[in-house]
């Protein structure tokens, strides 16, 4: 009686929705409980008498998994393609959408499957359908495909993730994961990765095994006589790699790790050595635990024991994440104390550079520990420390504090290069930084060197940007006074254009003129085109700006650069006068006229404008063999006619 009145439902609901996921065609041969997408007790399982309000609608697209036994025509082909393409959300909803695919738990893990060898792509689609739920096997088929890749801190997040959703590991994932980590060397994540199975006995005497067995007894509850009893009744002999495997494999217990570091020191198990300490001052090097820590690195110094680069890296990553500055420098000179094979690389060095000159309070004094402790063994300062320096100062706006950081740099012995002044001073001034770029110039004279021609126009493209014209002009004259006009022709394109932008192109030319006749500057082509265009804007030009691009020419000439005619002509085609055009004829051209090609132009471009008597005047300015030239003749000739036609359109036609 309940089947029948569940089907009757069913079969209502199919009615009004026709983007159900439920095939009532195979309802008589599918268990009831199939159709039940929500989770339910044995005992509301065991009830099925369902009252029509407790039977919700589905959407007609969802991630949830369809109970269809059935799937509808999309291959995992398909749905491999279109995560493949696909990064947006809404564009691979849209697709799906679009192609109708309901997933199911078989269609997502035969995707995994085939996805094991592209993780990227696999991490996309399992995100994706991880918002429904996912069968325990989709889960480890995910982790087969991070631990496989090598993804190791994503796969223990996964596990972690499962745990909380009640999946369990399986052995087959643990079998071939366990596998390629100790393959690649992973010691400490294959124990961790065998920790996960309190029914597997490791009955072998493997270390692995024996580590394993220790592991169970320290963690299963309080530290006490009967764990250390336990723990004898083992029977282990306990050797330096036996004891830092233990001791690593305790890593998320830090206290017990501790504990049983003691012990088996004090119970005359084991003497501990430079293997066993550095693995407990990885356990303990983290910000809850930082007494600890600094009295484990204290017995390692009394004992003659160094910290392992491995212990330094690991450590002074958590120190800098947690914002421990001092701490991880602290650490940082502990270690560069030990011997060449562990002491921090010069990477390392630059990453604590960045983290203290990024700190919220840039502390200078640790920043000048760290400096000479890299530096007292005769380990060199480099331009692309200061770069990557420079870079983490800018990300914070502290441009301004690169000559602190230049100062304490030059006690380890290191000055700038030419590219790292032109870097610094470039920065200071596109910032305003006015008294910061003095302070660098002085800094650079005092050290025996001088802020060089090419740093120098930084300072004035610097300047130019940030919009400080009078700056920009003084670091100019500076430069010039200097070192000359070597590296002048840049700068002083920065800053014509500059002078332009802020509506002053006849300042940029008188600007030009005073350099070129007092200090021979040459400036560059493009220069040129850029102040002759600006100087023959309307407004510009009415005020005498027509007159000095005109005198520009020849300088162009002078500078083996072609005449740029193109403002002129355009100049020509709206406002400007016959005379002026005669006059811009004459300065073309070191002969007494121009080319008939040249004139010809300026009196089409006239006429094309419809500028017909202005182009009339000119050429009665002109010299009889222009007057009387055929293809100027022809040219007029043709205007009179289209005159006429526009004034009397019959006679025209006749």
């Amino acid at each position: 009686m309940r089947h029948q009145q569940l089907r009757l439902m069913l079969l209502r609901l199919h009615r009004v929705s026709s983007s159900s996921h439920f095939h009532l065609t195979s309802i008589s041969t599918r268990p009831i409980s199939s159709f039940i997408h929500t989770r339910r007790s044995p005992q509301q399982s065991h009830d099925l008498s369902l009252s029509r309000s407790q039977i919700t609608t589905p959407p007609a697209f969802t991630r949830t998994f369809s109970s269809e036994v059935k799937e509808k025509s999309a291959s995992e082909a398909t749905v491999i393609d279109i995560f493949t393409r696909l990064a947006s959300e809404d564009e691979i909803k849209k697709e799906m959408e679009s192609k109708e695919i309901v997933l199911t738990q078989d269609l997502a893990l035969k995707v995994l499957r085939k996805l094991e060898s592209n993780p990227n792509v696999a991490k996309r689609f399992f995100n994706w359908v991880k918002e429904g739920e996912v069968s325990s096997k989709s889960y480890n088929m995910m982790l087969r495909i991070l631990g496989g890749n090598g993804l190791i801190d994503e796969f223990w997040g996964l596990v972690r993730d499962m745990k909380r959703k009640g999946h369990g590991l399986s052995a087959n994932v643990r079998d071939k994961v366990g596998e390629k980590f100790q393959k690649d060397g992973l010691l400490s994540d294959y124990i961790k990765l065998r920790k996960l199975f309190p029914l597997d006995p490791l009955d072998d005497d493997s270390p692995e095994s024996v580590c394993v067995r220790v592991c169970k007894v320290v963690e299963k509850g309080e530290w006490s006589d009967e764990v250390e009893k336990e723990i004898r009744d083992l029977n282990v002999e306990f050797g330096s790699d036996l004891v830092k495997m233990i001791v690593e494999s305790l890593d998320e217990e830090p206290t017990k790790a501790l504990l049983f570091f003691r012990w088996v020191d004090e119970s005359g198990l084991f003497k501990h050595d430079e293997k066993s300490y550095n693995a407990v001052a990885r356990v303990l090097g983290r910000e809850k635990f930082l007494d600890r820590f600094q009295n484990i690195i204290g017995e390692m110094r009394s004992g003659g024991y160094e910290v392992e680069i491995e212990t330094y890296a690991t450590v002074s990553t958590r120190f800098c994440q947690s914002k421990l500055i001092e701490e991880a420098v602290d650490l940082f000179e502990t270690a560069m104390a030990g011997s060449d094979s562990n002491k921090p690389t010069s990477h390392c060095f630059t990453l604590l550079l960045k983290k203290i000159v990024t700190a919220k309070v840039l502390d200078m004094e640790l920043f000048s520990r760290a400096v000479e402790a890299f530096t007292v063994n005769d380990r060199e300062l480099t331009d692309d420390m200061m770069k990557s320096v420079l870079k983490s100062l800018t990300s914070v706006d502290r441009v301004a504090q690169s000559n602190e950081v230049l100062k304490a740099m030059k006690k380890g012995g290191y000055l700038p290069s030419s590219d790292l002044q032109s870097m610094i001073a470039s920065k200071l001034s596109h910032k305003g930084k006015k008294d910061e770029a003095d302070e660098l110039i002085d800094f650079l004279e005092a050290s025996g060197t001088n802020l060089d021609g090419k740093a120098m126009a930084s300072l004035v493209v610097g300047y130019c940007d940030s919009g400080d014209l009078k700056e920009a002009l003084v670091s100019f004259e500076k430069m010039v006074g200097k070192e000359g006009v070597s590296y002048a022709d840049q700068a002083f394109e920065k800053l014509v254009h500059a002078y332009c932008n802020n509506n002053q192109a006849r300042d940029a030319y008188k600007l030009l003129c005073a350099k070129v006749k007092q200090n021979q500057l040459k400036p560059l082509h493009t220069t040129y085109k850029f102040l002759v265009s600006n100087l023959l804007t309307k407004k510009v030009a009415s005020e005498g700006g027509f007159e000095e691009a005109l005198s520009l020419l020849p300088m162009m000439k002078d500078h083996g650069f072609p005449p740029f005619v193109d403002p002129f002509m355009n100049y020509f085609s709206k406002t400007g006068t016959s005379s002026e055009a005669y006059s811009f004829l004459k300065a073309i051209t070191s002969y007494h006229f121009p080319s008939i090609s040249v004139v010809m132009r300026v009196f089409e471009t006239m006429m094309k404008s419809a500028r017909h008597s202005e182009a009339q005047d000119l050429l009665s300015l002109c010299p009889d063999y222009i007057r009387n030239d055929p293809d100027v003749l022809e040219l007029f000739y043709s205007m009179k006619l289209d005159e006429s036609a526009v004034e009397n359109p019959l006679a025209a036609a006749s």
